[in-house]
């Protein structure tokens, strides 16, 4: 019974998504919506300036629908929609100065930062307050260490990490799309097995509304989805983490953005203290891209990827 809801959920998400984009991706093109490439990426990237973006409103548009249908008003279902919407609206605000305003970085990195913080702040607290442990697990044992105050450092780390880490991803067409929708449809399987039921709901109607904007989103892509799917997705993983307390698990299910983030720390590092790049270009997805590879290939290469580091993370948390 409860398979038939989770499909149901992502089932609905889907075709919701599906149905947004003819009304949405006219309105962002009338009102010039478009996106802006910045002048040192890629070459053959230019030609997508002006692709309407912003294109993650369908997304959690889809999300919320879905979940205010299949799922019961709890607690931890409060909080995950909390951070998921509040990323979301910063990343709206970010690419909403970007392309109105036409201030190509949007967002200074300080208001960035602060309006990641305050939101993962305030998840913190309400955590604290409905008697959310401390505990952290190692992934697939039942041991865990009561880290006490450290996990207000943690919970930060893990949604600002995950966030920025999801949002590096989002740089080719369908990219983010694909391998957000891998992880999620782990995190349904997790969160199901672990009787987490409204999560998984969560969990299903995110891979439903992102493979319905994928529709929309693969390569050529009509529309783009911006820091207002990439910031709420990458929220909303690091938040589900935290409540399945999974949360060193994540680095084995997100094992995509910990590559692509690893990649462009590696850039900075090499390029600071020795003055040479490691990579052709970071995020890692654009050294694949500049050695060759089509945009096509390094996105299904990337989405293979993903399905491993997923299956390995469910392996051990479900079956292990």
């Amino acid at each position: 019974m409860f398979t038939r809801i989770l499909l149901f959920s992502l089932g609905a998400a889907f075709i919701l998504a599906v149905l947004l984009g003819p009304l949405f991706i006219p309105v962002l093109r009338r009102l010039k919506f478009g996106q802006s490439i910045r002048e040192e990426g890629p070459k053959n990237h230019m030609k997508k300036s002006g692709t309407p973006t912003m294109g993650g409103t369908i997304i959690l548009l889809a999300i919320s629908f879905t979940v205010l249908k299949f799922a019961n008003q709890t607690t931890d279902l409060f909080l995950l929609i909390f951070v998921t919407l509040g990323y979301g609206l910063l990343g709206f605000l970010d690419d909403f100065i970007k392309v109105v305003m036409k201030r190509n970085l949007g967002l200074t990195a300080k208001q960035k930062l602060f309006g990641q913080l305050l939101v993962a702040g305030a998840f913190y607290y309400f955590l604290m307050v409905t008697g959310h442990s401390t505990v952290v697990y190692l992934p697939g044992e039942n041991v865990g260490i009561d880290i006490g105050w450290l996990y207000l450092p943690l919970v930060i780390l893990i949604i600002l990490g995950t966030s920025n880490a999801v949002n590096l991803t989002d740089g080719l067409d369908g990219l983010l799309a694909g391998t957000s929708a891998i992880a999620f449809g782990a995190y349904a399987i997790i969160a199901s097995v672990m009787t987490q039921p409204n999560l998984a709901i969560f969990s299903a109607a995110v891979v439903g509304a992102v493979m319905g904007f994928l529709v929309y989103n693969a390569h050529p892509a009509k529309v783009f989805m911006g820091d207002t799917g990439s910031l709420a997705l990458g929220g909303a993983l690091g938040a589900l983490a935290i409540l399945t307390k999974t949360e060193l698990l994540l680095i084995i299910i997100g094992g995509v953005f910990v590559i692509e983030t690893l990649s462009v720390l590696i850039q900075v590092i090499s390029f600071k203290t020795r003055g040479k790049r490691i990579f052709r270009m970071s995020p890692i997805h654009h050294h694949f891209e500049l050695g060759g590879w089509s945009e096509w290939k390094v996105v299904v290469s990337f989405w293979l990827a993903g399905l491993v580091f997923a299956g390995i993370g469910v392996y051990i948390e479900v079956l292990m």
